[in-house]
């Protein structure tokens, strides 16, 4: 099944520093392209577990005694490790958000560029779909969906005039989203605009913001003093959430204090925030947006 390049495979797969007789986990499998990198500096002991919630990315698992693909949401990623006999890991690999191959395929409903049904779900066990956000949602819950997630200053008209549509008929597609939206959508930004709404109602679906939280609470316990995480976002709610984690290992609040005042933390970051180079940009556009983050377990 074809996947596009993953984004900043050598820079993230660096950042894990990778032991030959490691045990390492992708948590965000999709073509395979990370995990590829990982088995290749893995010795004949070494071991890589990737998870995966989208059926189609089952089609790409590789055939090698040393991997083992789980599909599950990686929000369980301890709780499934644990089925292996494996409670700690020396590293892991996190690249958020909406693969490639999810966005070009037009059913899905991921992307502004194709006509498709109100779906965006990762995973085809979900029972919530964008058609259910969009269609039962109250006024108030549409509203703060679309301020939370999309960050979109016209989200309590929008919310509105979507709840308005859909008395007389429900919302079926993303075109009938795009037409009850369409005077918010100014010319020169109708695509920009219309991607925040996108990621909004995808983030609701998947809850990717919960799912991110609980995944990243369970990495301390998870990973060995030493061991890596390199976790690429694509949007600032994301990036913000593993920041922060990263830096005080809580998502609001300060951090407690010793006696001394000495912050204790799980990890310790590892180098700055790394961005794509201008030419893998101009190869696949996907990495524009992308950051990624290393922290080294303390």
């Amino acid at each position: 099944m074809e996947y596009h390049n993953p984004v900043m495979l050598q820079e993230s797969v660096d950042g894990l520093q990778v032991r030959e007789d490691g045990v390492y986990v992708d948590v965000t499998f999709g073509g395979g392209g990370h995990s590829l990198e990982i088995l290749k500096r893995l010795g004949p002991d070494g071991k890589l577990f990737a998870f995966d919630q989208d059926e189609d990315a089952l089609e790409n698992t590789l055939e090698d005694d040393r991997f083992v693909l789980i599909h599950e949401n990686f929000r369980h990623v301890r709780r499934f490790l644990r089925l292996y006999g494996v409670r700690q890991v020396d590293g892991v690999l996190g690249d958020f958000g909406v693969s490639s191959h999810q966005f070009d395929i037009p059913e899905r409903g991921f992307s502004t560029r194709f006509d498709a049904g109100l779906d965006m779900r990762m995973s085809k066990r979900n029972e919530l779909s964008a058609y259910n956000v969009i269609n039962d949602y109250s006024e108030e819950q549409l509203r703060g969906v679309l301020s939370l997630y999309g960050e979109l200053r016209s989200a309590r008209a929008m919310a509105g005039a979507v709840v308005n549509a859909r008395k007389q008929s429900p919302l079926k597609t993303t075109e009938d989203l795009k037409k009850v939206l369409g005077r918010f959508l100014p010319r020169q930004k109708e695509y920009k605009v219309l991607a925040q709404v996108y990621q909004a109602v995808r983030i609701e679906v998947n809850r990717e913001i919960e799912v991110l939280k609980e995944f990243l609470l369970q990495m301390p316990g998870l990973v060995k003093k030493g061991g890596r995480i390199s976790l690429i976002s694509y949007h600032s709610l994301e990036d913000r959430l593993v920041k922060r984690f990263i830096r005080s290992g809580i998502f609001e609040g300060e951090p407690e204090k010793d006696f001394y005042g000495n912050v204790s933390v799980p990890f310790k970051k590892v180098g700055g925030l790394i961005v794509p180079a201008k030419d893998e940009i101009e190869q696949n556009n996907r990495a524009r947006s992308a950051k990624l983050r290393i922290a080294e377990r303390i």
